[in-house]
C-alpha cells in the first residue's frame, strides 16, 4: 500500500498545538473561524434548516399538513425503510409525532416480499389495512417513487417525502418533499421533529444512523455525531441500554467504532434476515424485560447474518475468475442471500479495490447491490443504462437495483465499458493518507487529550495518522495468531503497540528489527493502569 504524507515537514521539537494545527489543516481546516467551528461544533438545536439545505417551505407545508392531520384524527402512516437510518428515522418520526397527539403508526416495508420503497401495491396494502389513511411520510425514501406518490394522490392520500437520496429529474406528485444530500434520512427526521414539537426525542438515534449511512463526520453531521454520541453515553432508552449490554460495550464508552462494527450491524441485521420491525420496537420500547429479550433475539440474528455473509462471499470468491484482474466486478447467482449482497459486495471491494456488483438472482427478476472506490460514482454510472434496469437508487460509494434476469449480462458489459477507462492504475492502487511523520520523543499525554478533542472520526475526518521509523524490542501473536502485538523503541523511548490482522509478519520480524509503521494514538487501560498505545495501521 503507498503512502501519501500529508505534512511533508517534520517538526524539530515537541509541540501538541502545532501538530493539532498540522492535522485541522489536513482536514481542509485553516483559518481560525473554520477551526473553531470543528473544534466547537454549534449545538443541532441551534443548526438552521439553511444549514442543512432544507427548504423551510416545504417543512412549513409539511407542518400544516400534519396539523390538519391531527385536528382531523386521520391516520398517519411513517413509511420508512430497513437499514439502520431507515429504522433510526422511522423511530424518530413516529415518536414525535406520537408525542403530538398523531394518530400514527410505523411502516417497514419487508425486504423480500415488498422490496425497498414505496408502490402503488404497497399503498393499497396500507388503505386496506386502514380506512381513515390520508396520509403517508417517508423517511429515508420516497424521492424517486414517482408511481406510487401519484398512485396515493389518486387514492386520495398525501404523501410528504423526507429522503437524502439523490433526486430524479422528474417532479413528484407530493404535497410536500423535504430533501437534502448534506444530512442523512434520520437527520431528516430529527430536524423535522424539532420543527413540530419542543425538545425532540432521538439525537441520539440520528447519529447513530449519521454514522452508520456513511456521512462526513463534518460540519452539521460532526455536530449530529458528537452531540448525539453524548446522547448516546447516557442513554435511559431500554432498548439501547439492552443492545449495548448484548454487544459486550462498556457503558460510557460508544463512539463511531462501536456504533459501525457493534449497534449498526445488529440494527440493520434483522432488516437483511429477518423483520426490520423487530429492530424498530427494541428503540422504541419502554419496558425493561421486552428490551433484553429482543437485544438477545437480534444478537443471535447479527451472528447469522456473519455466518450467511461469510458463505456467499466464499461463494462469490470461487466464481471470480483468477485472470478477471481489471475492470468492474459483477457476480451473480440464486444462492447469494438478497439480505446480505451489499456486505458481500463491501467485503470483495476491500479485498480487489474494485467497484463490485453481487446479484441475488430470483426466478424472474434479480436483486443487486453495488458498492464503489473513490474516483468512481457508482450510482452515476449505473443511470446512465436506466433502460437495462428496472429501478434503482444509492449513493456515489453504493447503490442498490433490480433487473431482469435476461439483462444481466448486457449490462454488466456496458457497464464495464463505462467504469473501464475511469479504473486508472492511481485509481486502483490503494493509498493510506498518513497525516505526518513524528518523533516518539514528541508524543506526550497532553498530545494524545488533544486528539481526543477532534473526536468523532470517521469519513472526512480520519482518524489521525503518524508514521516512524522505530526498533523491534518484542514481537508476538495474539488473538489465535490473528494480530501482532509489538514492544517498539526509538531513541530510547518505547511503547506498546497493536497491529490487528498482521499476524502473519510474525515470520519477518524479529528483535531489533527496524520498522516504518503507519500508526495512530490510543488510551490503554490495563489493571487500572493508562497509558498511551500505538495502533498499527500498516507496516513497511
Amino acid at each position: 500500500m503507498k503512502w501519501k504524507l500529508l505534512y511533508s515537514s517534520k517538526l524539530s521539537a515537541s509541540n501538541p498545538k502545532r501538530i493539532i494545527n498540522i492535522l485541522l489543516a489536513n482536514r481542509g481546516l485553516k483559518d481560525k473561524r473554520e477551526k473553531d467551528e470543528f473544534l466547537n461544533p454549534k449545538y443541532p438545536f441551534k443548526i438552521s434548516l439553511k444549514e442543512v439545505a432544507i427548504k423551510k417551505s416545504q417543512v412549513d407545508k409539511a407542518k400544516a399538513r400534519i396539523k390538519m392531520a391531527k385536528e382531523r384524527r386521520e391516520k398517519v402512516i411513517v413509511f420508512g425503510d430497513y437499514d439502520a437510518d431507515g429504522i433510526t428515522a422511522t423511530a424518530i418520526l413516529w415518536e414525535n409525532l406520537y408525542r403530538l397527539g398523531v394518530d400514527v403508526l410505523p411502516f417497514i416495508p419487508d425486504r423480500f416480499s415488498e422490496g425497498y420503497g414505496l408502490k402503488e401495491e404497497t399503498v393499497d396494502l396500507l388503505v386496506d389495512a386502514h380506512n381513515d389513511l390520508k396520509l403517508i411520510i417517508t423517511v429515508d425514501n420516497g424521492i424517486v417513487a414517482h408511481n406510487a406518490i401519484k398512485h396515493a394522490l389518486n387514492r386520495g392520500i398525501d404523501t410528504i417525502v423526507t429522503d437524502h437520496h439523490q433526486k430524479n429529474i422528474k417532479k413528484l406528485a407530493a404535497h410536500s418533499v423535504i430533501h437534502t444530500t448534506k444530512i442523512c434520512g434520520s437527520a431528516i427526521a430529527w430536524f423535522l421533529s424539532r420543527e413540530l414539537c419542543n425538545n425532540p426525542t432521538g439525537l441520539e438515534l440520528a447519529a447513530i444512523g449519521t454514522i452508520a449511512d456513511m456521512l462526513p463526520l463534518t460540519g452539521v453531521n460532526r455536530s449530529i455525531a458528537k452531540y448525539g454520541l453524548v446522547e448516546l453515553n447516557k442513554a435511559t432508552r431500554p432498548g439501547l441500554v439492552s443492545m449495548i449490554k448484548e454487544a459486550g460495550i462498556k457503558r460510557g464508552t460508544v463512539g463511531t467504532y462501536q456504533v459501525n462494527f457493534l449497534i449498526a450491524p445488529r440494527i440493520n441485521s434483522t432488516g437483511r434476515i429477518g423483520n426490520a420491525l423487530d429492530s424498530l420496537r427494541l428503540l422504541c420500547t419502554k419496558d425493561v424485560v421486552r428490551s433484553e429479550k429482543l437485544a438477545q433475539k437480534i444478537g443471535k440474528l447479527n451472528i447469522e447474518r456473519q455466518n450467511i455473509v461469510d458463505e456467499v462471499l466464499a461463494m462469490a470468491q470461487e466464481k471470480l475468475p483468477e485472470e478477471n484482474n481489471s475492470g468492474i466486478i459483477l457476480l451473480a447467482h440464486e444462492n447469494y442471500h438478497e439480505g446480505v449482497i451489499g456486505l458481500a459486495a463491501s467485503k470483495l471491494v476491500e479485498k480487489y479495490y474494485r467497484p463490485s456488483i453481487v446479484i441475488s438472482m430470483g426466478e424472474k427478476v434479480s436483486k443487486a447491490s453495488a458498492r464503489s472506490i473513490d474516483g468512481v460514482n457508482i450510482i452515476e454510472e449505473i443511470r446512465k443504462l436506466e433502460g437495462l434496469i428496472i429501478e434503482g437508487g444509492g449513493h456515489p460509494m453504493a447503490a442498490g437495483f433490480s433487473i431482469y434476469n435476461e439483462k444481466i449480462e448486457e449490462f454488466k458489459q456496458e457497464l464495464d465499458k463505462l467504469i473501464s477507462p475511469q479504473l486508472t492504475e492511481e485509481v486502483l492502487e490503494k493509498s493510506l493518507k498518513v497525516d505526518m511523520a513524528i518523533d516518539f520523543s514528541q508524543i506526550s499525554s497532553d498530545l494524545l487529550e488533544k486528539i481526543i478533542s477532534l473526536e468523532p472520526y470517521g469519513l472526512g475526518n480520519p482518524t489521525p495518522l503518524f508514521c516512524s521509523e522505530v526498533t523491534v524490542l518484542d514481537a508476538r501473536t495474539v488473538g489465535g495468531e490473528k494480530h501482532l502485538k509489538l514492544i517498539v523503541a526509538q531513541n530510547g523511548v518505547k511503547y506498546d503497540a497493536i497491529a490487528f490482522g498482521f499476524g502473519e509478519y510474525i515470520s519477518e520480524i524479529e528483535q531489533g528489527s527496524l520498522l516504518n509503521i503507519a500508526f495512530s494514538l490510543e488510551e490503554n487501560v490495563w489493571n487500572g493502569k493508562r497509558n498511551i498505545q500505538l495502533k498499527i495501521r500498516d507496516i513497511k
